[in-house]
Parts: structure tokens; sequence; C-alpha cells
């Protein structure tokens, strides 16, 4: 009981970090794009990668801590719902290019974020 407390302690860390980097996004790069969850997108893929390799290949993290990073804080900080719900929003208001443009960039800089944050943990684990 006491792992599901915090996988949802940390699921509602997530979750406030995704709503506060939505409003600074909006504020800052404009609303042309959902540019807030493309950039939890990435940051969770990233992280995802960086933790589940020092989890899976070192000591670093552990067993316990794993599912309370993984399925709690990036689960509520990624947001791939969001992710499919504003591509066919953008589809459906008849902004094809941006539509293309956001679905072509979410995954090209989702799938490196995660090749990074896996070459960043055997950077930081010495090659593990």
């Amino acid at each position: 009981m006491a792992r599901l407390f915090w996988i949802c302690m940390a699921g509602a860390l997530g979750t406030g970090t995704r709503y506060l980097i939505g409003i600074w996004a909006e504020q800052r790069l404009g609303r042309n794009l959902p540019y807030g969850t493309l950039i939890v997108n990435v940051a969770g893929c990233f992280l995802i990668g960086l933790v589940m390799h020092l989890a899976l290949r070192t000591t670093a993290i552990s067993p316990a801590l794993r599912p309370v990073l993984t399925t709690g804080f990036m689960g509520g900080l990624t947001t791939y719902s969001s992710f499919n719900y504003d591509t066919t929003r953008l589809l459906q208001t008849g902004a094809h290019g941006a539509a293309v443009f956001y679905f072509v960039m979410t995954i090209a800089l989702c799938f490196s974020a995660g090749l990074v944050g896996m070459g960043a943990a055997r950077l930081v684990a010495g090659g593990q």
C-alpha cells in the first residue's frame, strides 16, 4: 500500500509539472502549436530512458523507486493522450501542415530524447 501511495504522490507531482510547463510554454512560445505537450513528451522520453537504464543496469535506482519515477512521475508528466488530441484538433481545424509538423517533431524528438537519456545514463553509470 505504501508503494501505491508514493506512485500516486509522484503522479501528482508529474501532473503539476506538466501543467506549469504548459502555462510557461504558452506564455513564452505562443499558441500556434501545443508546445507544452511537446516539451513534456520529449522530457518524459529522455527521463524514462535515463531512469530505466540506470534502474535496470546499475544499483543507482532501487527496484522500489523505479515505478515511483516511471509510472508515477513520468506517467503524470507525459501526455500522449494530449498529443493525440492536439494533433487531431489541428487536423480538424484545417491546419494540416502544422499537424504533420507537430506529429513528426514529436515522434522524432521523443525517440531521440529516449536515446540521449540512455546515453546519458551510460555516461553516469560508467558505460554499463
